[in-house]
């Protein structure tokens, strides 16, 4: 039966010495699912995982229940879009479809191929070559590609990058439509307000690790109910510190050349409790900087708080290295 289930069981996957993906196991379901982590966290090989590009150096990846890996019968229920954008741009977008349809051996290319183009709305730009078409116009048409045989999973990589608001929103609604029919939805992003407003559930990725999984309010939750460290600059640092120092939010202080740094454990209520502090005491506030905002920051907590069964049901790490005895090399398995 193809309910479109894709699940991986302790995978993982490394290149010699380089591990790309650390003994991950999640199962994937119909719906909308994010796959969010840092550049390089391993998102792309877990894609190219399930859709039997690569082998995994150990554990499973199944769809339905059936390996991705040699196994060419899995790509009459998964489609596949990929970051790269590797298009032929004096192709028009009926030609690159019509293709697509047709190394899938379909009973009826064209009329698969005027489907797959209708359900991106790029049925009228069909006739124009790829050459023309803006980013957004470009990604739909390698959508529609990748729908041209319906299958019961798409997986897409990195989708949004390059387009515009309008182009993300259309995008976005396309996924919505697909989810509710049923499908299975895969992508990756490295940008949670994207997973947010496509998705329900989320898989957190760091440094090859599965770091966290469940609903993105939750995973918000995780984000946000961390330590964070802030710049301040002020017209009385000193004073500012003394004042900060007496509030709950606050953990820590210090003064240096570099202004006054504050470490608070709450981001909501040290952000309200800052304005009105310095109000209070009558300080100038010039500048406010986060200074561990970046998203490897927030993902690399995630994986430390895992580490210390700060999360339900924590992901035990696998070995850094590859474990001994080690696998039989698969041949070709690497791209």
């Amino acid at each position: 039966m193809n309910t479109g289930v894709i699940e991986l069981k302790s995978a993982s996957r490394w290149y010699g010495n380089v591990v790309a993906v650390n003994d991950i196991t999640m199962t994937i379901g119909p719906g909308v699912t994010g796959l969010l982590g840092p550049n390089g966290a391993g998102k792309t090989t877990v894609l190219h995982m399930m859709a039997g590009f690569l082998a995994p150096s150990q554990g499973e990846v199944t769809l339905d229940g059936r390996p991705t890996w040699r196994n060419p019968e899995i790509y009459r229920h998964l489609g596949l879009v990929t970051e790269r954008e590797n298009v032929h741009g004096f192709l028009t977008g009926w030609d690159f479809v019509l293709a697509s349809a047709r190394l899938h051996r379909l009973r009826d290319p064209e009329a698969a191929a005027r489907r797959a183009l209708h359900i991106v709305e790029m049925t009228e730009a069909a006739n124009r070559r790829i050459s023309t078409y803006s980013k957004g116009m470009r990604q739909r048409t390698r959508v529609a590609a990748a729908l041209v045989h319906d299958p019961r999973v798409l997986l897409l990589d990195e989708p949004f990058n390059g387009m515009d608001p309008r182009q993300r929103l259309h995008m976005m609604e396309l996924l919505h439509t697909m989810a509710r029919e049923g499908r299975t939805i895969l992508f990756s992003s490295h940008i949670l307000e994207e997973v947010e407003q496509l998705s329900g559930t989320v898989q957190v990725i760091v440094a090859g690790r599965l770091a966290a999984s469940g609903d993105y309010r939750r995973i918000r939750r995780l984000m946000t109910n961390r330590p964070h460290v802030f710049t301040i600059h002020s017209s009385d640092d000193r004073r500012l510190a003394t004042a900060l120092i007496r509030l709950e939010s606050v953990s820590g202080v210090s003064l240096g050349q570099g202004g006054l740094q504050v470490q608070a454990n709450d981001y909501g209520s040290f952000t309200r409790a800052l304005t009105k502090t310095a109000r209070q005491e009558q300080i100038r506030l010039r500048q406010v900087l986060p200074a561990d905002e970046s998203l490897e920051s927030v993902f690399s907590y995630l994986v430390a708080a895992n580490d210390g069964a700060a999360l339900p049901n924590p992901v035990q790490p696998a070995p850094a290295s590859r474990p001994t005895p080690s696998p039989q090399p698969v041949s070709g398995g690497a791209r």
